[in-house]
């Protein structure tokens, strides 16, 4: 199974060690870098791994959102699903687990 199929509502992500969220300069836009990898971020993606620090769960990332932007919690839960296993299937993401 890959990270990307594992990630449910339950999963706490975060990113990978190796990539960083910064803000381009020259695009004027927030981009994901990772080595020898630039992923262009829009709004939704950058809100959503705002909250991806592998300390809330994928449905505590959904709620929040839900919430500050007074929108519908089935909605939102689907779009962070969706943005958060694009970003797992390109290894931006990993899955924070409890298990020692």
């Amino acid at each position: 199974m890959t990270v990307a199929e594992a990630i449910t509502e339950e999963s706490r992500p975060k990113l990978a060690d190796f990539v960083r969220v910064e803000f381009d300069k020259a695009r004027e836009r927030w981009i994901l870098q990772a080595p020898e990898r630039v992923l262009v971020l829009d709004e939704t993606g950058k809100e959503i791994l705002d909250r991806a620090t592998g300390a809330v769960t994928v449905s505590e990332i959904a709620a929040r959102l839900a919430e500050e932007y007074d929108a519908p919690a089935d909605v939102i839960q689907h779009d962070v699903l969706t943005v958060l296993r694009l970003l797992a299937e390109k290894n931006f993401l990993e899955i924070v687990d409890d298990q020692p």
